[in-house]
């Protein structure tokens, strides 16, 4: 049993207890979440979460005087006492990093896959180069991703079930299922294997291509079916940006090692369509998160603001690299660190940017006010509503001397 200090325990020092029975004085808790440290321990990523104040209304000093904004017609307070409607995420810098590891492997993996489909002798250097690149970048990816999770167990946790309905149960599975390939995939280029296991790689280099489209996009999935106003706001561009984005930066990789001419002028023109789709597609972004301008300060103003000007800069930089024509390799190295560079600073610019439109809380509310939450769900037809229960109610209504209206309210 157990009491706080300022709580009075009844009867006197002396009272009789009984056995097991222990009071003890316990140390307050002071990050708003009472949570006494003497018998939790806080571990994970949702440790990092912080009551920035404790004291905040409501449940401190409430700054709105009067009945709820909610009951008042054409209210200025468009918010719920100034405090933020959302938990901003606590990720750290290894989600951008396994955003960008896992797409980069799996556009790697595609690239690998086509490459050797169309024509596998001379496109071999190709081939090599992308399995190994998408067997490594699945290890680092799942390293990263267990460790912002903070213990390999709660990884695996997630694969007990499948659960079409979750983009994150689906992505482990995803990210599981290709690293099997894309590890097996790449055993002949690393050591040497019978010709049984090397027939095996090569259906499996076809399985990690065809497993590595939805890696490439998933996490773009992932962050549109949050609550996040910047991320809800961009929620038909973000899997299409971060697809296009993955292909870009495999393209700019494989630059900097380049291959025999052939497979060089593949992946030149490879990277020249993804690049240019990926500056389309920050574009068409930023134009459908504008159309609630208060969602699309982060992207306009601050560092995050700056991180995304930049990673715009760099992919157009890259792409007028990529398409002036003839064969200059300091240009291509150096357009290749240019898209290298600017995919970074898009994982970082969406996943800060998504964090100060949570703290946000007019973002929010003006966002779901306008209908950008969910403009393109249908209404879901209920018996009060429906036009024949609707014809009937009045009709009964009349009979008693009273309309039902559509609140439900007696005229």
């Amino acid at each position: 049993m157990m009491r706080r200090p300022d709580e009075q325990a009844p009867g006197s020092a002396e009272e009789v207890r009984r056995p097991g029975e222990e009071v003890r004085e316990t140390i307050p808790p002071v990050d708003g979440r009472n949570i006494d440290p003497e018998i939790g321990a806080l571990m994970g990523e949702g440790a990092l979460q912080r009551v920035r104040d404790v004291n905040a209304p409501p449940h401190g000093e409430a700054s709105w005087i009067g009945p709820p904004p909610s009951d008042v017609p054409d209210t200025p307070v468009p918010t719920y006492y100034g405090v933020p409607t959302l938990k901003e995420p606590v990720w750290k810098w290894y989600i951008p990093g396994y955003f960008y590891l896992g797409g980069l492997s799996g556009a790697c993996a595609a690239l690998g896959a086509a490459a050797e489909l169309m024509d596998g002798r001379a496109m071999a250097s190709l081939s090599r180069r992308c399995r190994l690149v998408a067997a490594g970048g699945s290890v680092g990816s799942a390293a990263l991703l267990i460790a912002d999770l903070g213990r390999p167990a709660r990884f695996l946790n997630m694969l007990r079930v499948f659960r079409p309905s979750s983009p994150m149960n689906v992505g482990t599975w995803i990210l599981s299922a290709f690293g099997a390939c894309a590890g097996l995939a790449a055993l002949p280029s690393i050591v040497p294997v019978p010709r049984t296991v090397r027939r095996m790689a090569d259906v499996a280099s076809v399985a990690a291509g065809v497993i590595g489209l939805p890696l490439t996009a998933y996490t773009g999935v992932l962050l549109a079916g949050t609550a996040v106003p910047l991320w809800q706001g961009a929620r038909r561009a973000l899997p299409i940006l971060f697809a296009c984005s993955a292909a870009a930066s495999a393209a700019s990789l494989l630059d900097l090692f380049p291959a025999r001419r052939r497979a060089s002028v593949a992946v030149h023109r490879f990277g020249a369509a993804a690049k240019a789709a990926e500056v389309a597609m920050t574009v068409a972004l930023e134009r459908q998160v504008a159309a609630v301008p208060r969602v699309a300060e982060p992207l306009r103003t601050g560092v995050t603001g700056g991180l995304w000007r930049a990673a715009q800069g760099l992919f157009a930089a890259s792409l007028v690299t990529t398409l002036v024509p003839g064969w200059h390799r300091r240009l291509r190295l150096f357009g290749a660190l240019l898209g290298t560079a600017g995919a970074v600073a898009l994982r970082f610019a969406l996943i800060e940017g998504g964090r100060r439109s949570a703290r946000d809380p007019l973002a929010t509310f003006v966002q779901q006010r306008a209908g950008g939450g969910a403009r393109e769900v249908p209404e879901l037809e209920s018996p009060r509503r429906h036009p024949e229960s609707e014809r009937s109610g009045a009709a009964a209504g009349g009979e008693r001397g009273f309309q039902l209206t559509d609140r439900g309210q007696h005229a």
